[in-house]
């Protein structure tokens, strides 16, 4: 299990029909925006992969407390300039940065932090992002969410789950764990999600949380989890 994980007193009834019911609502509704300008999509595919792996960061970096259309546009406008980790931490200024990613979240503070781990990863990790989640939180503004999702995303290894808002939210909803944090979240799911989950689970409740099981007027009518009786919150909304 991923870092500090908690022994767990056993998988929530009908768990893996839920995350069925999910993932056939998502096959067959419109897209999502994470779908198409989530983190791990806005990574150049083409690019070698160091490059990517930075990229992967960078975008995560740049996600927290921004909408995907807004960091997908930031990412874009950095792409254009050259996101490399030699650019990031050797030509372009923090001034430079902060104007190209203007429109996401505490920009200021982001371009600070993207420059200085640009430099870290130039002078400690010869160009690389790092290989585990814990020296990835080493990093300026790397929390345990990024961390995971680089973790998944860019080195393809389900190191641990990676928990935003949505799937914080969600799976509170539905009554698998009362948990206050999403690192708390994390911790239960790893007790006894099967590793096999911990890479999809992020991408498929986060859309559903974007779309259907919304933060504030879910579409609980609509709902094919809790028409099934999955849902605790099902009974008291909509």
């Amino acid at each position: 299990a991923g870092a500090g994980a908690d022994k767990s007193p056993g998988p929530p009834k009908g768990w893996d029909e839920v995350l069925a019911l999910v993932r056939k609502f998502r096959d067959e509704a419109a897209p999502a925006p994470v779908d198409t300008m989530g983190c791990e999509r806005l990574a150049d595919g083409e690019s070698d992969p160091k490059t990517f792996r930075f990229q992967t960061l960078v975008s995560l970096m740049l996600s927290s407390q921004t909408k995907d259309q807004v960091t997908a546009a930031a990412v874009e406008k950095l792409q254009e300039r050259g996101l490399t980790v030699d650019n990031i931490a050797n030509e372009l200024s923090v001034e430079e940065i902060d104007e190209m990613i203007c429109k996401v979240g505490f920009h200021g503070t982001k371009a600070k932090r993207i420059k200085a781990a640009a430099a870290i990863l130039r002078d400690e990790y010869d160009g690389d992002i790092p290989r585990t989640a814990e020296d990835l939180q080493k990093l300026p503004g790397v929390g345990p969410k990024m961390a995971y999702l680089a973790m998944n995303v860019a080195w393809g290894e389900a190191s641990g789950i990676g928990v935003d808002v949505h799937v914080h939210r969600i799976t509170n909803r539905l009554g698998w764990h009362e948990t206050k944090t999403p690192e708390e979240t994390r911790k239960s799911l790893e007790a006894w999600l099967p590793v096999s989950e911990w890479i999809p689970i992020n991408p498929l409740l986060v859309g559903f949380g974007q779309i259907h099981c919304t933060p504030l007027r879910p579409k609980c009518s609509t709902c094919p989890v809790g028409a099934q009786g999955h849902c605790k919150h099902y009974k008291t909304s909509d």
